[in-house]
């Protein structure tokens, strides 16, 4: 038991690092996909050359790439503040540098949001009030020169090395025609939902490496291929039993053509033994690529085939179709092999899903837990389906149960999110995949948690719009009514010891706000502490008083239902501070 929890809890590790790696590109896939396209339109290989166009293709390669990826970096860690202080600080690894500096910008993007986040929470409750714009201004631009500084002189040149050595290392096993056995592990990684990380965080940075200097890379095809999972699916439609057979042909059309592959991710734990089909397929595959000299301009995201074929450069079109092709067949009979030996009598789809959820949840001592959060499902009002990326395989989930849901006439928003991107909400339920489970509790301990194997098709989405069309969900009650009665006193302020301005995405008018009632509070004698928090950072706390925006009230009041809010329609300049303090006097 121990020794399991001990491999699930490095699983989950192994997991978040990829995620923060691949969170770092996915978000700015359109900026790779834009240089790939300028790139394969008007170098003087490409299909319409043009001298002056192409000039852009070293400056974005050179420069936006890594910003963007710096940005992103930085914002993940301390929102705006961090983005900013990130990408001054990535400056001074991608000037230091005669290379492409993506793996810099990962580095110092979270590097440069982590320090200003150390700053802000040593400084921010310390800082005199009508200082805050001044200091947080000179904090940001003085520790991202600092950072640009250190990352010209010590880690820009480390980087370059580093970088140098993995692409002699890359070159010397496709020389040595080894890099086919790269699938041995990039196969079993995907289907361990490693796939976005390995992908964007490890691939694409040294395929731009490649793409640059010779107009394409192989090592944009190795995980994107889906030649493997096609035959996958494939040999389920053709001898595959149940719900799995019927099932998979819908399965095709989302994996090959809108590239979504964790779609066949159950079909593959279904039979344990189908993990060597996608492993010689994938291994065929790219021998295939290799031997015929395949390869794309930039990164196809998500990995269909339309994408695939949009970034593949004129002399490459033959050769890439055939690495498809040829992993699709091997897999297709190697699949197809193992289900035919299999004499069960049934493959269903659902009732293997709901096996093992049930399986893995006792195994990690979860039933309590899950019984507790179904008899919670009165208290939910918004559905989340999370996943690694929070964009293909989340989105198609959130699609189907958000027409069921419309179906039995709830009025529940579902949406869809990265596990990086959830907050800890009372009144969420999270939908997820067994792999992720242990990572999305960790960001939202207080939220129920469904666990599903498919997010296309599961048995649990009937079971939770049951439960939810049972009890009436918080989103069901009666609005409260954002009127002046709240300032007026008919709220209950006798509970309030702190002051809370919520923001959703500009902070500047907050931190003014904040300002004013601060120096309202000192000049009638009132020890109020008084913070500006973002919203989906807001804890829900019946002691708080949150004053938002108008228009930002209704998502305040949904993160933090329990707390006293206020809504004004100018945080700057309101006359309505008097009757705060009137009412906190009471």
């Amino acid at each position: 038991m121990e020794a399991t929890r001990q491999k699930s809890g490095l699983k989950a590790k192994v997991q978040r690092l990829g995620s923060h790696l691949s969170g770092m590109v996915m978000p700015n896939i359109g900026g790779f996909i834009a240089w790939g396209v300028i790139t394969a339109l008007f170098i003087p290989d490409g299909y319409f050359p043009n001298e002056n166009l192409a000039t852009l293709v070293g400056p974005m390669l050179s420069y936006l790439l890594p910003l963007l990826i710096a940005y992103t970096g930085g914002s993940m860690v301390h929102g705006q503040r961090g983005a900013v202080v990130g990408a001054i600080a990535a400056m001074g690894v991608i000037v230091g540098s005669d290379v492409p500096m993506f793996i810099g910008a990962m580095m110092m993007g979270p590097l440069g949001g982590w320090c200003i986040k150390k700053f802000d929470d040593a400084f921010q409750e310390k800082i005199k009030a009508g200082f805050e714009m001044l200091v947080n201004n000179f904090s940001s631009g003085l520790i991202g020169f600092a950072l640009a500084i250190i990352g010209y002189y010590a880690i820009g040149p480390v980087v370059e090395g580093a970088t140098h050595l993995m692409a002699a290392g890359v070159e010397s096993i496709i020389n040595m025609h080894l890099l086919p056995l790269a699938n041995i592990f990039i196969e079993p990684a995907k289907i361990l939902f490693l796939n976005n990380a390995i992908n964007h965080g490890i691939l694409t940075p040294l395929g731009i490496e490649q793409a640059a200097e010779a107009g394409k890379s192989i090592l944009f095809l190795l995980e994107a291929n889906p030649g493997p999972g096609l035959g996958i699916l494939l040999a389920f439609t053709l001898f595959g039993k149940g719900a799995a057979k019927s099932s998979a042909p819908g399965a095709i059309i989302i994996q090959f053509l809108g590239g979504i592959h964790e779609i066949y991710f159950p079909y593959v734990m279904m039979k344990p033994l189908l993990f060597l089909a996608v492993m010689a397929g994938g291994v065929a595959g790219t021998f295939t690529f290799q031997l015929l000299g395949a390869g794309l301009r930039a990164a196809a995201s998500p990995g269909s085939i339309i994408a695939i074929m949009a970034m593949t450069p004129p002399d490459a079109i033959v050769a890439n179709l055939a690495g498809i092709i040829v992993g699709c067949i091997v897999s297709f009979l190697v699949a197809m092999i193992i289900i035919k030996s299999d004499n069960s009598e049934e493959d269903d789809l659902a009732a293997n899903q709901a096996a093992m959820a049930d399986a893995k949840a006792q195994s990690k001592g979860q039933n309590a837990v899950k019984s507790e959060n179904q008899e919670m499902f009165g208290n939910i009002n918004k559905i989340i389906f999370a996943c690694d990326a929070g964009m293909g395989s989340s989105a198609m989930g959130a699609s189907v149960l958000r027409d069921k849901v419309k179906k039995a006439g709830l009025a529940l928003p579902v949406s869809n999110s990265a596990i990086n991107n959830l907050s800890d909400d009372p009144n969420a339920l999270i939908v997820t995949q067994e792999e992720l489970h242990d990572r999305a509790s960790q960001k939202a301990p207080s939220a129920t948690f469904v666990q599903v194997e498919n997010f296309m098709n599961s048995p649990r989405y009937d079971e939770i719009v049951n439960r939810l069309s049972e009890e009436p969900a918080a989103a069901d009650t009666e609005e409260k009514p954002l009127t002046d009665d709240v300032i007026q006193g008919v709220a209950d302020y006798s509970k309030v010891d702190h002051v809370v301005f919520a923001y959703d995405q500009v902070k500047g008018s907050a931190n003014m706000g904040a300002t004013i009632l601060k120096k309202l509070l000192k000049d009638n004698g009132m020890n109020y502490p008084v913070t500006v928090v973002a919203i989906k950072d807001l804890a829900d706390e019946t002691n708080a008083l949150v004053i938002t925006n108008n228009d930002e009230t209704i998502k305040a009041e949904q993160q933090a239902p329990s707390a006293t809010h206020v809504p004004l329609s100018d945080l700057v300049a309101s006359e309505k501070y008097d009757r705060v303090i009137q009412n906190l006097r009471k």
